[in-house]
């Protein structure tokens, strides 16, 4: 059979991709590099399987993407299992169950693959690389304040710069919407309206019925972190609501402490895929394409329908985003050492940074074998010979 022939055995189902070299190297010491900034904050790394039983998969928060979750029979139990499509309720089934008992608030990470039915027109790729921490069994600012610090701390480690943190209350307005006793064909048009940041549509919506002005204000209030902090503040928020906006309103003062730098946005009415999220919650970009790098927020670890949930906070760094956000670092120079090279010999090449390329077969010239070999130095006379 030619090559030829052969040549549709490389082509991928859509939204699957291999990756290369020297990208799979890239993201493996990403991911790493995360993993240990993590660890520097006393998070300590799980490996939960590829797949696992449906009804631990997707119960609790994991009910968000069912239909996103490729699903197969077990032929071992008979029983359905799910290919996991977010490690984030992973990690928390193992908190609430193999890890009940250690002390609370628990720091765990993780890294890993995951995979769903189906990409989007901004992230077409089924399959992505998770790289992430949870923060479980603390309701608190502090906590919801550390995992964005963490995120920025993991990221600019990576080597991505000019990084802005986008803080979110997704369920802001559902709140104000129940404090005000909204009827929910009134919701859903003004749903409708806040998606679309349309202040004459969210008037509409309301008809004869006040309130209207309340929503308004919260559109207004995106934008940069001080001023919509101020604008919130102003807004007259049923008690609920109000507290969810004094929340953010800390978080935000203790972010901006620690980071003073930091760009922050806020948007209040921002809700689409935080689903399962029930409090604050940010995303963080890089000033350098707008593809979001990492995803976090607070919500509920755990399964509440059988009465077994933990309040939760963490993030998801998304490896294929950072490494288009992040400078590849220098290729490591490429020795060849020609055929009959002691094997102890590499090590000191090694040590000097080099990676060494054996010959394993005799060429008759040195030179051109190191090139074609893509080697950058050949081993000539005991030294490292640029080409």
């Amino acid at each position: 059979m030619s090559s030829n022939d052969n040549d549709h055995r490389g082509l991928l189902p859509a939204g699957l991709a291999d990756l290369l070299p020297p990208d799979a190297a890239r993201e493996a010491r990403a991911i790493d590099l995360a993993i240990e900034r993590f660890a520097a904050f006393g998070y300590e790394r799980v490996k939960p399987p590829l797949v696992e039983f449906e009804e631990s998969l997707l119960g609790g928060p994991g009910a968000a993407l069912g239909s996103q979750t490729f699903r197969l029979m077990d032929p071992v139990s008979q029983r359905m299992m799910g290919v996991r499509p977010d490690m984030t309720v992973q990690v928390a089934r193992i908190a609430v169950t193999r890890l009940k008992h250690e002390p609370r608030p628990l720091r765990l990470s993780y890294g890993g693959n995951v995979i769903r039915v189906r990409g989007s027109a901004l992230k077409p790729e089924r399959q992505f690389a998770q790289v992430g921490t949870e923060l479980i069994g603390v309701d608190s600012a502090e906590a919801d304040a550390e995992a964005v610090l963490l995120a920025v701390d993991a990221l600019r480690a990576i080597g991505v710069s000019g990084l802005t943190v986008d803080l979110n209350l997704p369920t802001l307005v559902a709140a104000v919407a129940a404090g005000l006793k909204l009827p929910a064909d009134i919701l859903r048009r003004l749903r409708r309206a806040l998606d679309r940041k349309d202040e004459a549509g969210v008037a509409k919506s309301f008809g004869e019925k006040k309130g209207a002005e309340l929503f308004i204000g919260l559109l207004r209030a995106a934008g940069p972190a001080r001023p919509g902090i101020a604008g919130l503040a102003g807004l007259k928020l049923p008690a609920a609501a109000a507290a969810e906006a004094a929340r953010l309103a800390e978080v935000v003062k203790l972010v901006q402490a620690a980071d003073p730098d930091l760009p922050l946005t806020v948007d209040p009415v921002e809700y689409r895929g935080l689903e399962y999220q029930t409090g604050v919650s940010f995303s963080v970009f890089a000033l350098k394409g707008r593809q979001e790098l990492a995803r976090g927020g607070r919500y509920s670890a755990g399964y509440p329908e059988d009465g077994v949930s933990e309040p939760a906070t963490g993030f998801t760094v998304y490896m294929d985003a950072v490494l288009a956000a992040s400078e590849a670092a220098p290729e490591r120079p490429r020795l060849f050492a020609p055929a009959g090279t002691p094997w102890r010999d590499a090590a000191a090449w090694q040590a000097k940074g080099y990676a060494v390329i054996r010959a394993v077969a005799a060429a008759p010239d040195v030179r051109t074998e190191a090139k074609r070999l893509r080697c950058s130095h050949a081993l000539i006379d005991g030294d490292a010979v640029p080409l």
